[in-house]
């Protein structure tokens, strides 16, 4: 007679995600990238991350919906056209966005993503995901920006953990709160860390770009 063999615990089984974009509009876009890009391109620039950023949400697993908060209609329009969810926002303010979008998910948890990441991809995101599902709810979950100071991404779980509280020292805030929540805290670093605010940031895209593609 075999001794039964024992048990390995059961994986834990990935929690339903809500996807939050926010935007405030394309007019007028990252101001601070006037010195090298025209109003136009910059438009552009704007509407071509925010397509990655829907892209990549949409092909993560997990992910059941991506809601894009905005209140300019063209940003509302080009979202729905690629895929996402839309609500057009009534607040003012990206927190105030936020838990806008927050109210209308369905997702068991809310990861925030903004719409200025170069390097999101759907790999990058299920790193987040993933150090989610290791420390279970209630979580934050955080990628920092590459200055060590801001948030570029936010996985709360459940969705209501804590507010979304972008602006500032946002990384220090958000993990005060996780503490405050008695929440578990995790840091996913050497991911999404390049946001475009600055024409420094912008030649760092480019560089992303090209060791992605492997063009000199």
């Amino acid at each position: 007679m075999h001794d039964p063999e024992p048990h390995s615990p059961a994986p834990r089984a990935h929690r339903t995600t809500t996807v939050a974009i926010p935007v405030r509009s394309f007019e007028g876009a990252k101001s601070r990238l006037g010195a090298v890009l025209d109003a136009e391109e910059r438009r552009d620039l704007v509407e071509r991350l925010l397509g990655r950023a829907i892209g990549a949400a949409l092909a993560t697993s997990s992910v059941v919906e991506v809601i894009v908060v905005s209140p300019d209609p063209e940003v509302l329009g080009v979202a729905a056209a690629a895929g996402a969810r839309t609500v057009e926002q009534r607040s003012r303010g990206l927190n105030p966005a936020l838990q806008e979008a927050r109210a209308a998910a369905t997702g068991e948890r809310l990861l925030v993503v903004p719409a200025d990441l170069p390097g999101v991809t759907p790999e990058a995101l299920e790193r987040v995901l993933a150090a989610g599902d290791a420390a279970g709810p209630p979580s934050v979950v955080l990628a920092p920006d590459r200055h060590g100071r801001g948030t570029n991404a936010l996985l709360l779980d459940p969705s209501d953990v804590i507010d979304p509280a972008f602006g500032g020292d946002s990384r220090a805030g958000h993990a005060w709160l996780a503490s405050s929540a008695e929440a578990a805290f995790a840091e996913v670093p050497d991911v999404l860390g390049l946001d475009i605010d600055t024409p420094e940031d912008l030649l760092l895209a480019g560089a992303l770009q090209r060791e992605a593609t492997g063009v000199d």
